[in-house]
């Protein structure tokens, strides 16, 4: 069992500190999906550089986390979600840019526009999905530890997601997870799988 851990939809000050912590602690790192319209202020930027500092990936996942962009009929939604997000984050992305679609946890043609893939492409990004999903959302929401784990023993390498502002409440799972892993003799990895880097080309197919 290998893990790859991220987290969708912060910075959440407060909220992303203590899973800093978590990881901090164990000597984890994981990747940081960040909504640029909450990265723009001030404490969650501040959160974020911390992120970076400890070692932890920054990516992009746009702006507001809105409609998904394969769904879009904006026809500037690649300046209004996608660059914007990449104009907040500055210097806090990596080189090779990271970028995650929004759409609702689900695999599909709705996270890409062709207008999208194009400019990703141009720019060179990493487009990166998931292939473990346990819903910390939905209930029982603690339920995401069991959920998890079992997608995780069926698959050699799972990249996980889980949400800043969904673990707020309910922080002690993440160790719970963690050291549950651990234990089965997993281990942890900051590499992305293969299978869940999409080409541009063809991104949601």
């Amino acid at each position: 069992m290998r893990i790859t851990l991220s987290f969708d939809n912060g910075p959440i000050p407060g909220s992303t500190d203590r899973i800093l912590d978590i990881l901090k602690a164990r000597g984890l790192r994981a990747t940081f999906f960040a909504l640029g319209k909450l990265a723009a202020e001030r404490e969650g930027y501040d959160v974020l550089i911390r992120a970076k500092a400890e070692g932890h990936w920054i990516g992009n996942h746009t702006m507001n986390h809105g409609t998904p962009l394969g769904e879009s009929t904006d026809p500037r939604h690649v300046e209004n979600e996608i660059e914007a997000a990449e104009r907040v984050l500055g210097p806090l992305a990596l080189p090779e840019r990271l970028f995650r679609p929004n759409g609702g946890g689900e695999l599909g043609g709705h996270l890409l526009s062709p207008q999208a893939r194009d400019w990703l492409a141009a720019r060179k990004y990493k487009v990166v999905t998931w292939n473990n999903v346990p819903g910390d959302w939905i209930e029982p929401r603690r339920g995401w530890v069991e959920r998890a784990l079992a997608t995780a023993q069926a698959q050699d390498w799972s990249l996980l997601v889980l949400h800043d502002p969904y673990l707020a409440d309910m922080m002690d799972t993440l160790p719970a997870f963690l050291e549950e892993v651990k234990r089965r003799g997993g281990s942890f990895t900051q590499e992305f799988p293969p299978s869940c880097i999409v080409p541009t080309s063809s991104a949601g197919a």
